[in-house]
């Protein structure tokens, strides 16, 4: 029986059984098998992982395990401190998009309501997420770690929290999102670009006291919902505003 020995680092704990967690795990092996196999059967996905030592060498995803071995895992949270000759991360994404699984629909709107262009239904299934995560080139958002390891991610993260309100400033935070916001700008419904409209083009849709209270109307491309100042804006604004003093 083979054996190598695992050290992860800082965030990469949270997917380890508590009695394992910012130790040397010893393990056991009999099959040859690469480190991103071995890793993951461990419990972390390999799209939360930014680089990899082995032997104090650099190594990628292929490298197959020896007997003897040992090896460092490190998350991007630590990237800043040093500088891996190998990367397993994945090229940084052009734009921002997202894709999140069911578990996620708060954040879903918060994150629409910020500007940022997100996929949500209730009803996708983990094939679809990962399908559209990797064929859209969308960072998959989830609580399933599981649904992470399929091989088909490249851009995931696993979210930490279980409060929405913390769930928004953790992904702002993870992706260095906050100069990025742009609120108001999606349909919180269907994600659809919003488009200012006459009030005269749409005003047999609105109730009577909105017309008489309103001048400034939006309209959703997609689902053509229409949005205005209503009694909820001064709500969502006051939540935009405590985003954004998080900033620091």
């Amino acid at each position: 029986m083979a054996v190598a020995y695992f050290h992860f680092y800082a965030e990469l704990n949270d997917f380890l059984p508590r009695n394992k967690r910012r130790m040397k795990i010893t393990h056991n092996f009999a099959e040859r098998a690469s480190i991103k196999d071995m890793i993951e059967s461990l419990g972390v996905p390999h799209p939360e992982v930014d680089y990899i030592k082995v032997n104090d060498i650099y190594v990628d995803f292929s490298y197959i395990v020896q007997d003897g071995d040992i090896i460092h895992i490190y998350p991007i949270s630590v990237t800043d401190i040093t500088t891996p000759t190998v990367s397993v991360r994945p090229q940084s994404l052009s734009v921002i998009r997202f894709v999140l699984d069911i578990h996620l629909g708060k954040l879903a709107t918060s994150l629409r309501l910020l500007g940022f262009d997100t996929l949500y239904r209730n009803d996708y299934a983990d094939e679809e997420l990962a399908e559209i995560s990797h064929t859209q080139a969308r960072i998959l958002l989830t609580r399933d770690k599981g649904l992470l390891m399929r091989s088909l991610v490249h851009h995931g993260y696993y979210v930490r929290s279980t409060n929405p309100q913390q769930q928004i400033l953790e992904v702002l935070r993870r992706f260095d999102l906050f100069n990025l916001v742009s609120p108001f700008q999606r349909c919180l419904r269907c994600n659809g670009l919003l488009e200012s409209i006459a009030k005269e083009q749409i005003i047999d849709q609105l109730p009577e006291t909105v017309q008489l209270q309103n001048n400034e109307f939006h309209r959703c491309q997609e689902c053509q919902q229409i949005y205005w100042k209503g009694t909820h804006y001064e709500r969502l604004q006051q939540f935009i505003d405590g985003v954004l003093e998080q900033k620091e």
